[in-house]
């Protein structure tokens, strides 16, 4: 289970690349300030006390992510009368922020209160390439585009978005050894929630050579990094929105859910009891 109350300077909520700061009293007073409200915040948005959580998190837009996972595994569920419902076990807590990336940000910073030693995030994503990928699709982004802005809070719009490399090669090991296959590429994330009849936002990401579009993944990415905690993504493909025909639907989404979500939880679990059972560090790359 995750630890809490750590000395400030202890791993691993710090490292060598913040020693030279210990001695500045405003670096620290800013830090603790920061863990004093996180740990009072996860709960407070989830219901679960912080002892409860595990160290190794899948984040998910849905509900139904977490209902599944609960009765697969016979463990409660806390906060669904809060904004944020999760469950834990084993070691892993799976939790539903909502949508979009100022909760995907959110998300990130309140899991400071525990610093996981890995976050993979299971989210849908329209596809963009009607000629190769289909509904059902699973994507491995390898990185994100940042077109949502909110990242812009936590570094400079040239750093990369990107994830952690050990994580997703976990992830990548674990879809093939449920004998699927998958794409990879980098994904487009964008704060536009109905685009579809924009043919101008159409071209441009044409013009990108991008598989995929998500309201999350980048966000997740940056804030990840920004924050110290190893991140990744798997992302399910639950319409093709550049054609007409593809446009996510309810009827359509209810035969994503119906057909391949299962798998996609089962995904995310396996990826990570592979790191937990292989006793694995996931280091974040250093740009």
């Amino acid at each position: 289970m995750a630890k809490t109350n750590k000395n400030l300077f202890e791993e691993p909520f710090m490292d060598d690349r913040f020693s030279a700061f210990k001695d500045d009293p405003d670096f620290v007073e800013e830090k603790s300030r920061k863990r004093a409200i996180v740990e009072n915040w996860l709960p407070r948005y989830t219901g679960m006390p912080l002892e409860a959580f595990g160290d190794h998190i899948l984040l998910t837009n849905f509900g139904n992510y977490v209902r599944m996972f609960a009765e697969w595994h016979d463990v409660p569920i806390y906060g669904e009368d809060r904004p944020m419902m999760a469950a834990t076990h084993d070691r892993i807590t799976i939790i539903n922020f909502g949508m979009g990336s100022p909760n995907a940000a959110t998300m990130m910073d309140l899991l400071e209160a525990i610093h996981p030693k890995a976050v993979l995030f299971l989210g849908k994503c329209g596809g963009l390439q009607p000629k190769k990928t289909k509904v059902g699709d699973l994507i491995l982004p390898i990185a994100a585009i940042r077109g949502e802005g909110t990242s812009n809070d936590y570094l400079p719009a040239e750093v990369p978005a990107l994830p952690a490399f050990a994580l997703q090669k976990a992830v990548s090991t674990t879809i093939r050894e449920h004998e699927l296959d998958y794409w990879t590429g980098t994904v487009y994330t964008t704060n536009r929630r109905v685009w579809e009849h924009k043919e101008d936002f159409k071209s441009y990401l044409r013009s990108l050579r991008v598989m995929a579009i998500d309201m999350e993944t980048a966000t997740i990415f940056v804030a990840g990094f920004k924050n110290q905690m190893p991140t990744g993504a798997l992302l399910l493909v639950s319409d093709v929105p550049m054609v007409p025909e593809g446009i996510k639907t309810e009827e359509s989404d209810k035969m994503v859910t119906r057909h391949f979500v299962d798998e996609h939880v089962r995904i995310g679990i396996d990826s990570l009891k592979q790191l937990i059972n292989h006793a694995q560090t996931v280091r974040h790359l250093k740009f």
